[in-house]
């Protein structure tokens, strides 16, 4: 049984319904074991490592994480953003194709 007030249906005092810490914890657990399963070269690991550096602030100030678990949150997210800005930015890769038609010159 969950404590009360943990349910991602109860608003907190301000009446913003904030995710349950139990969802967005193993939402971060599954991508940290997506990002260390990907490929060095992989396109998504920069989206991974920022989504990571989000959940992991809304994580460190959430109302139901003891103040400890907050701190450690806090410092496992700034290591988290130096990887998210050290890895290369993922892009749509724009290399010609032979199956490419050429653009028009004019549109009518």
């Amino acid at each position: 049984m969950h404590p009360p007030g943990n349910e991602a249906g109860d608003p907190d005092e301000d009446g913003v319904h904030l995710p349950s810490v139990e969802a967005l914890t193993a939402g971060t657990l599954a991508l940290m074991t997506g990002y260390a399963q990907a490929a060095a070269d992989c396109p998504n690991r920069s989206l991974m490592a920022r989504k990571l550096v989000s959940n992991l602030f809304f994580l460190s100030g959430h109302p139901h994480v003891s103040p400890p678990m907050r701190n450690m949150l806090a410092n496992l997210r700034m290591r988290w953003q130096l990887a998210a800005e050290a890895a290369p930015m993922a892009g749509p890769d724009l290399q010609p194709s032979p199956l490419w038609h050429a653009a028009p010159g004019s549109v009518q």
